[in-house]
């Protein structure tokens, strides 16, 4: 039986996702409909979301100043919270003090005719602020292709022109900078090694251009491994977090969440054939090369 693939990402992207369960003690693996959990526009949708502002807050409690200096996870002395409905590990209270330092990101290509060119909207996706001085982590399917990077950050009217400071293909990860003349809001990286499955986790980006949306569910498995056909080759990832959490298009880049309110991961892809099936790029992953990204440094 031919199967019909279809996929939403970020340029019009196709891209097929095959998902080995366990690559080391089977040989058979399922091919499955899926798409990134990219940037995308939705059609009138656009016009109004990103003026909402809906999770507008504070910045006290989870937020850092400069998540390497904060995140006891990293260091294997804190334990995975359980959840609560009510108090500090809440979701209600996770999503109060995490979102602000969650971005939207719009990437803008430029379209050239017989008279001019000009700069069209290409694709819209998430990412985070994890460094009070403007360092944003997202991912490199968001931002490919794009000649102009403008971030929204909550609590100001006008979008922020990003750098691109360095990127992997590879490994889907890019790190962006803005500029302000106060500190942003940022999010500690916590330990992917220390999330366990079945653990509470919270996602928070921008799906189909709803601003700031919030879900939430559990770690589903560890060390899933998935490979994406896309226009440049294909994408072979490794060591990814698998959750059930809501995640769609334009989720892309943003953060996946423990019960601390610490980043495990980045949330990157799913299947379109089923239903909670996510999948994110592990801290594990993002801390071994985000020096090298901050300084646009080659990855191997």
């Amino acid at each position: 039986m031919t199967e019909e693939f279809k996929e939403i990402v970020n340029h019009d992207a196709s891209q097929v996702i095959e998902i080995s369960q366990n690559p080391q003690r089977t040989s058979i693996s399922k091919i499955f409909t899926s798409f990134m959990a990219g940037a995308v526009i939705v059609g009138s949708l656009m016009f109004t979301s990103d003026k909402l502002n809906l999770f507008s807050g504070g910045t006290s409690g989870l937020l850092s100043s400069n998540a390497s200096n904060v995140t006891s996870a990293a260091n294997g002395s804190v334990q995975t919270a359980s959840l609560n409905n009510s108090g500090t590990n809440s979701i209600t209270q996770i999503a109060k003090q995490a979102s602000p330092a969650v971005v939207k990101i719009e990437t803008k290509a430029k379209t050239t005719n017989r008279q001019s060119s000009s700069l069209q909207t290409s694709g819209i996706g998430s990412g985070f602020i994890f460094d009070a001085s403007g360092y944003i982590l997202t991912n490199e399917h968001v931002i490919n292709g794009a000649d102009e990077i403008d971030v929204y950050v909550q609590g100001y009217d006008q979008p922020f022109k990003a750098t691109l400071l360095g990127s992997s293909y590879s490994l889907d990860l890019a790190v962006l900078k803005i500029v302000n003349d106060k500190p942003f809001p940022a999010l500690p990286i916590g330990n992917s090694d220390n999330a366990q499955v079945g653990d509470w986790v919270v996602a928070i980006g921008n799906p189909y251009d709803f601003d700031y949306s919030v879900t939430a569910g559990v770690l589903s498995a560890k060390e899933r491994t998935i490979s994406i056909d896309d226009k440049q080759g294909v994408k072979n990832y490794q060591h990814l977090i698998q959750t059930d959490t809501a995640i769609n298009p334009g989720n892309s880049g943003g953060p996946l969440l423990n019960l601390n309110g610490e980043v495990i991961g980045i949330n990157t892809a799913i299947n379109a054939n089923a239903q909670g099936m996510g999948f994110a790029v592990p801290t594990t992953t993002i801390n071994s090369v985000l020096d090298k990204l901050k300084n646009n440094q080659t990855i191997a």
